[in-house]
């Protein structure tokens, strides 16, 4: 019986090669096809008019991309098959696969008998033969929605479902699925054979490397749902750990792109929480055959010029990405017109004589430029106006004319005369700098500042630590700026937190500043840009016109001044995209949130998240964010509800946490089961010696990588202890975990990464109560620690088979290793 199946598993791997095989002549020939459509268009360079070269370079770049992506060898090529009833209607769809969802009447025969009417073969790309019939269906043609979207309970058209395995141009192994079990189905002539133990479990099954896999050839029905939902509006998309929502998110911007490219033409963008969720991901659109069009950014790298490299404690990230940021942030561009020394009093000389404003006039003109609505250095010009308006009226030019003409014209001289003036260009260039949004945040590292800016009285914000003003902005007394912002606390450990950067803004980073940046990028504005003078061409400009070396353009890249213009375009960074996605979209903050939002506001949303996973404590001023961010656009929601990452018996430990962190929340249900109960040990000496020991013994029993997750304050050193074991260990911190998987799990002191344990978080916040947050490390006793418990909850369900937890003292281990935290 064995020898009679292994031998019709062959006989159907031996026809999948077949058909493999003639997909790669048929590639190999689309190839050549587009080799010689570079060659011909290269040939066009001989013709000189604009209007060919312009012909040519479209052509180039047309067969380029095909080329390039036909000439890509991917793992698997080709991955899937459906064999079909006939449909109940004989239409062809533009890739010349028949349109019918249901079969037609009397498909069945009333014996139970029937005969596959169509075969389909799914692909990473379409491919039709040179009569165009399709010998690949592309994953994302309507066409090929049946093999994700067919079940044994409605299973539509398909009566066998197959999961090809290739590597290169050689099939490996095939794993069907039987939908309709209770059909005698044929195909040429004799019986249809299924062979395999199932393709979803022979995909789970696949050891892990340093890079997400597509999931392409195992899409289960409810993520096929939402990878083919409308991109109207905004699709939301809810799921615990596990159940593929980075993977779904991503395959839907394919998807997206497949169906309407002249739409997403604009770009669509894809937003990941860390940069090693980003490098974990990064090879998956390229894999489904869409690069270019997509950008994948974490959220510490969406402002041009910035990027995050460091961490800010608990306590300060939950004031930085706390809404009150904005108006604090808003009141800081203000403010930073009066640091430094500014003149306190303006002279010139009009009409033979002096006229001057002093320092309470100036403040007035200030006040009236700031009504207005415009970001600050965008309102120089206004300004400008308004000081030239008070200098004529100074001056009693007004009142010497009575007729209009002469007084428009005399006004005019008197503004032409003046604003061309050194004294008055040398006092508005420091009465009205230019500011940088980097420039603001360093300044808001004095902690005087920040307390008069934020409405906390100075003697308050001295009690903690701060660095004295300096300028003008630190004379000014007590007197606060309106309503309390910040408590003082908080704005002694923000201002402390700034003093990593310099005075013009420069040094390490964290994500929450990087939005901070972003807001007041926006509050000031790019500076008013001087008209700029028409230019001859450069000398070595006009040599390649000449020369002929520059030839292979068209007309207008041979227009230096409109080089100039796209080098300049090139060099701003995008902020408006076509559509956006955003993954696990419950960790942002509000702050974020409105970071995200400028980057769509003409856009569709996919929003990807599970509530279970949120690292963030305010969840309400989160959701208010995240509410303001899509606008009023019509909502979509969609629930993920398996979890095909991790088996049974780790998933059970999970869910003891999840029950602690939201009680009555369902998590996702596992489908798979290995016998393998997670590991518990407990330190018995050194600290890094036991997470080596249990790294090497990891190691040793899975074939693809382990993960050890430590507390934040940890991943240093940790990375130190386990220096040497080779590259498939990787060293996170537990608010790096999100959206990763390993084969193998090790998980260091489970009370320090909920915040149960005051003593395994940074020592500099032990004496300071606004510090103290269970997000990662750190929470005061009684204080609620939601936060913390759903951050363990991310750490213990990275793991695809073997999950291990390390406890030191602080976790209060039993005689089994077993922490208090995780016992039942």
């Amino acid at each position: 019986m064995a020898a009679q199946h292994d031998s019709a598993r062959e006989r159907e791997i031996r026809e999948e090669q077949q058909h493999l095989d003639e997909v790669y002549r048929r590639l190999e020939e689309k190839i050549h096809e587009a080799e010689f459509l570079m060659d011909d268009a290269s040939k066009r360079a001989q013709v000189g008019t604009p209007g060919a070269l312009a012909e040519r370079d479209a052509q180039v770049f047309r067969a380029g991309v095909h080329l390039n992506r036909l000439n890509r060898e991917f793992e698997d090529f080709l991955f899937g098959r459906i064999d079909l009833l006939p449909g109940a209607d004989a239409e062809r769809g533009p890739d010349g696969a028949y349109t019918s969802i249901e079969p037609a009447e009397g498909a069945v025969r009333p014996d139970g008998s029937a005969d596959i009417a169509e075969t389909l073969h799914v692909g990473r790309m379409g491919v039709l033969d040179a009569d165009y019939t399709p010998l690949v269906i592309d994953w994302r043609a309507p066409a090929a929605a049946p093999f994700y979207r067919a079940t044994p309970v409605a299973p539509g058209r398909v009566v066998r479902r197959r999961v090809i395995r290739s590597k290169g141009r050689q099939v490996l192994g095939v794993e069907d699925d039987l939908l309709r079990p209770e059909v005698s189905a044929g195909i040429g002539g004799r019986e249809l054979s299924v062979v395999g133990d199932g393709a979803l479990m022979a995909v789970l099954g696949r050891a892990r490397g340093h890079a997400m896999r597509d999931i392409v050839s195992s899409i289960q029905a409810e993520q096929d749902m939402v990878i083919r939902a409308p991109a109207a509006s905004v699709t939301e998309v809810e799921g615990g750990p596990g159940t593929g929502k980075t993977a779904v998110a991503l395959h839907r911007a394919a998807y997206l792109l497949y169906q309407d490219r002249r739409r997403y033409a604009g770009g669509i963008l894809v937003v990941s929480p860390t940069p090693l969720l980003v490098s974990y991901t990064e090879g998956v659109l390229p894999s489904l055959g869409e690069e270019g069009q997509v950008a994948v950014r974490a959220l510490g790298s969406l402002v041009e010029g910035a990027e995050a490299e460091t961490y800010d404690t608990p306590g300060v990230a939950r004031v930085k990405g706390s809404a009150r940021m904005a108006k604090v942030l808003h009141r800081a561009a203000r403010a930073a017109l009066d640091a430094g020394e500014v003149p306190d009093v303006l002279r010139v000389v009009a009409f033979r004589n002096r006229v001057e404003l002093d320092a309470a006039e100036l403040r007035h003109v200030r006040r009236q430029v700031l009504g207005g609505t415009a970001p600050v250095n965008l309102m120089r010009p206004r300004a400008r106006k308004f000081l030239l308006d008070a200098l004529w009226e100074k001056s009693g030019a007004g009142g010497r004319y009575t007729d209009p003409e002469l007084a428009a014209e005399a006004r005019e001289a008197f503004d032409e005369d003046i604003s061309s003036e050194d004294e008055f260009i040398a006092f508005l260039d420091a009465w009205w700098p230019e500011l940088t949004p980097r420039g603001v945040l360093a300044s808001l590292a004095d902690g005087e500042n920040l307390a008069r800016i934020a409405g906390v009285p100075v003697r308050s914000a001295r009690s903690g630590p701060g660095r004295s003003g300096g300028g003008r902005s630190g004379a000014r007394g007590s007197r606060s700026r309106g309503h309390r912002l910040l408590e003082p606390g908080e704005a002694s450990a923000v201002a402390a937190s700034l003093r990593r950067l310099d005075a013009h803004g420069h040094g390490p980073l964290s994500v929450h500043d990087v939005a901070l940046l972003d807001e007041l990028r926006v509050l000031l504005g790019p500076p008013p840009k001087p008209l700029r003078r028409e230019t001859e061409p450069s000398p070595e400009e006009v040599l390649q016109q000449l020369t002929g070396l520059d030839e292979l353009t068209t007309a207008a890249d041979r227009d230096p001044t409109a080089r100039r213009d796209r080098a300049e375009r090139q060099t701003e960074e995008r902020t408006d995209y076509a559509h956006v996605i955003v993954d696990e979209a419950q960790d942002l903050t509000p702050m974020q949130w409105r970071m995200v939002g400028r980057r769509g506001r003409h856009a569709t949303w996919t929003v990807v998240g599970d509530p279970a996973q949120s690292s963030w404590p305010d969840t309400r001023e989160a959701a208010e964010a995240r509410t303001e961010a899509l606008g009023a656009r019509p909502r979509r929601r969609f629930e993920l509800t398996v979890n095909y990452r991790n088996p049974a018996e780790i998933a059970e430990l999970a869910d003891r946490v999840l029950a602690l962190a939201m009680p009555g929340m369902a998590p996702p249900k596992a489908v798979r089961s290995t016998g393998l109960r997670p590991r518990f040990a407990a330190v018995r000496g050194e600290l890094s010696a036991a997470v080596r020991e249990e790294a090497e013994r990891a190691l040793a029993e899975v074939d693809g990588t382990v993960g050890v997750i430590v507390p934040m304050h940890r991943r240093d050193e940790a990375r130190e202890w386990l220096a040497g074991l080779g590259d498939r260990v990787v060293t996170l911190g537990s608010l790096e975990a999100k959206g990763l998987e390993y084969d193998a799990t090790l998980v260091v002191s489970p009370a320090g990464i909920a915040g149960t344990a005051r003593a395994e978080y940074d020592p500099d916040e032990a004496n300071d109560e606004n510090d103290a947050d269970e997000a990662g490390g750190g929470g005061r006793a009684g204080a609620g620690t939601g936060a913390g418990l759903r951050v363990l909850y991310v750490a213990l369900t990275r793991a695809t088979q073997r999950l291990t937890v390390l406890s030191g003292e602080q976790d209060l281990p039993d005689a089994d290793g077993v922490p208090e935290l995780l016992r039942d």
